[in-house]
């Protein structure tokens, strides 16, 4: 009845809040009509050419779902990594592993979600690059749903694209003083400079980050560095041109340890339980260590007023130093420890890295044809990724007991790379052709779009596997009266797999997505609020077949089903902020198991006053966040039975207090107030992810 419950009381707050707005505000102004504001939802954020759906079309008409968190939200939800900026979104489970260290692992309707800047996408393979700092951004946007027509291969469930920080003209700065929960200490500046004499055409931007923190598993630390300078340059009437750069390093470990569900989720022999904030490496060989550079280049030329160009390239170069012990796994359902808590002890080393080069150019056409207005994009996206791992992996290397790790024996790097061999050297390279076209006629706004494209996927001194597909969307939106706006659309998505069936002999088929949405958006009049509720129902297809838990050999019969429904309310009303979402979902593998760590519920309610008059300049708030149980299934090593491992949904809390003066702000954040404790997961391989416990952290922004 949790999400229930706070579906209701989101849903009549913020009818009643932009009712009681709406009346303040025609007494005020005399005009119940009154649009101001119309296409631009500032308490949502605004899309831009360069965001999720490469348009600045407003979210209000666009036939599709879509969420976005601001550089603002971030602050006030005292977010700290990209996990957790998504937590108070409808659709999105945000920490489906618990707390990392190692990156960010958000999925979007139940299933994996891409991640990119700036239209292109920015993580390949795996554990290879730095993860993304939020203080970088702009916004983050969640585009629900299949989007292989605007960006080819990728999920079913949606893409996560965020939107770096680029200079604007007004020359202004800050600098942040961090400190928090687990020894965090930051320092953070974001300066922007509009060239004297010439603020109109040369603008430069800095950001920087340095961190020294301890996190809450204990001997992981997680220390990093950021440059980012910026310059945008209009050498012309019509024309702009902005460099991006951002040097990243990270020295860390990982937070993941793996813990086994002995003495976790279940009861061991004697009792005994895992304490799920103890260290389960081994000091002097785990890490996780990276460093990254991309350079980012974002055109725009304006050739009429008709017609324009632009396009985004990046040069991306990343490496990781990943290196981690953990307690062995032994198959389904085999007990990882013995009755003391002793286990064998498993080393992995890994030397990862990538190169990306890519492009995504597209000419813009905004006409009419007698009475129907037309935003015309016919776009190419060229990109080729170059991935390498060069790993070593050591089976019951040692004994740790899990009750009391003592760290003994610990093997050093270089015994463990002794091991270590030459992984596979892969390219990927991919080709895009696509045209969409967005038509507004009246109240009605149409889109369609389809894309066609090329992928070779090549592995050095071995074959390459080639895979071609097409891809389509479409959508229809009204604009009715009193702010509502219903929509349909469908879309389409496809990602390649690699290898070969092994019945047909065959090179394996892309995994194919499509997806029916239907829903309504209401933009109460002359309200900076939106409402959005809709219903989806998502096929993955091509997958591993239904019966391949129990030895089946062909790889493309499996068919997955996800089914769901989302609310998300967003308002601004006076000094009240209210951000309010609840999702359901109904997700099924090609066995008709749950998919993993995917909950069927969740909701969100998020509330934050700014207060006048004698109180002008504080404000007070905080959230709640539920998330239901969830469960992970697979056969037994040991006689071949369904297992079913299932945690505990939880509810958490979240608190927010700010007071802004002159040139300071100062804002105090406590996540999970109450250090509710939970395992995000546990799965049936044997191990258990705990959740984030409390942190606190307080910051000090002086402007300039």
């Amino acid at each position: 009845m949790k999400p229930i419950l706070l579906a209701t009381t989101a849903s009549f707050a913020l009818i009643f809040a932009s009712s009681a707005a709406a009346q303040d505000r025609s007494a005020q102004t005399g005009d119940p009509t009154d649009t101001t504001d119309k296409r631009t939802i500032v308490v949502t954020g605004a899309l831009t050419d360069f965001g999720a759906t490469k348009s600045d079309t407003p979210i209000v008409e666009t036939a599709r779902s879509i969420s976005i968190e601001t550089e603002r939200d971030f602050e006030e939800k005292g977010a700290q990594s990209l996990d957790d900026a998504l937590t108070y979104s409808a659709g999105v489970t945000a920490e489906p592993f618990g707390f990392s260290t190692r990156g960010d692992f958000a999925q979007v309707r139940g299933l994996d979600a891409p991640e990119y800047r700036d239209n292109l996408q920015y993580l390949f393979g795996f554990y290879n690059t730095t993860r993304q700092d939020i203080y970088t951004l702009e916004q983050v946007e969640v585009l629900k749903g299949p989007a292989s027509v605007l960006y080819g291969a990728g999920s079913p469930g949606g893409i996560i694209n965020v939107v770096t920080k680029r200079p604007h003209g007004v020359t202004k700065g800050e600098v942040r003083l961090e400190y928090g929960s687990f020894d965090r200490k930051q320092i953070a500046t974001d300066i922007n400079i509009a060239i004297p004499g010439a603020e109109d055409q040369a603008q430069f931007r800095f950001v920087g980050i340095l961190r020294a923190a301890d996190t809450q598993i204990e001997q992981v630390n997680d220390d990093k560095l950021v440059i980012a300078p910026a310059l945008t340059l209009r050498p012309a009437t019509g024309t702009e041109v902005t460099i991006l750069a951002n040097y990243s390093e990270q020295s860390s470990d990982t937070a993941h340890q793996f813990l086994p569900v002995t003495g976790t989720l279940f009861p061991s022999v004697t009792g005994q339980e895992i304490d799920p904030y103890e260290y389960h490496g081994a000091p002097g060989f785990n890490a996780y260590d990276t460093q990254s550079f991309a350079l980012t280049l974002l055109l725009e030329q304006r050739f009429s007023e008709t017609f324009s160009f632009e396009a985004v390239s990046r040069y991306v170069e990343s490496q990781a130093d990943y290196r981690q012990a953990w307690i062995a796994f032994r198959g389904n359902g085999v007990p990882r420890i013995d009755e003391n808590g002793d286990g064998a002890w498993t080393y992995y080393l890994a030397d990862n890295r990538s190169e990306q080069l890519a492009i995504d150019a597209r000419l813009r056409g905004e006409f009419s044809t007698g009475p129907i207005q037309h935003e015309l994009l016919v776009g190419m996206q060229l990109q080729d990724v170059f991935t390498d791992s060069d790993t070593a992996y050591l089976f019951a290397a040692g004994t740790l007991n899990a009750f009391d790790p003592q760290y003994q024996n610990v093997l050093s790097v270089e015994e463990v790379r002794q091991f270590q061999g030459n992984g596979p050297r892969n390219y990927v390279d991919s080709t895009g052709f696509y045209i969409s076209n967005q038509m507004s006629w009246g109240s009605l706004v149409a889109n369609a779009g389809v894309r066609f494209d090329s992928v070779d996927n090549r592995v050095e001194n071995g074959g390459t596997q080639k895979d071609d597909a097409t891809s389509l969307g479409f959508g229809l939106l009204w604009r009715g009266p009193a702010g509502f706006s219903p929509y349909v659309s469908y879309a389409e998505s496809f990602e390649p797999v690699v290898g070969i069936d092994t019945i047909t002999n065959q090179q394996l088929l892309p995994q194919e997505g499509r997806q029916y949405e239907a829903g309504i958006k209401w933009q109460p009049t002359g309200i900076n609020a939106l409402i959005t509720l809709s219903a989806f129902d998502i096929e993955v297809s091509n997958l591993p077949n239904p019966n391949s838990l129990v030895g089946g050999n062909s790889q493309q019969e499996g068919v997955s089903k996800v089914r769901g429904f989302e609310f998300e309310g967003n308002a601004l009303i006076g000094g009240l902020r209210l951000d309010a979402n609840v999702s359901y979902l109904d997700a099924e593998d090609p066995n008709g198991f749950a998919l993993t760590s995917i909950s069927d519920w969740q909701a969100s309610l998020f509330a934050l006053y700014n207060f006048r008059g004698t109180l002008d300049g504080f404000s007070l708030g905080g959230g709640l966040r539920y998330v239901a149980g969830n469960e992970s299934n697979g056969l037994s090593a040991i006689d071949g039975s369904l297992l079913t491992y299932r945690v505990d949904g939880r509810t958490v809390g979240d608190l927010s207090l700010g007071y802004d003066f002159d040139r300071f702000e100062f804002r105090l954040t406590v996540r999970n107030v109450t250090n509710e404790e939970y395992y995000a997961v546990c799965l049936v391989r044997g191990d258990c992810f705990p959740g984030e416990k409390r942190s606190i952290n307080g910051s000090l922004t002086v402007s300039f």
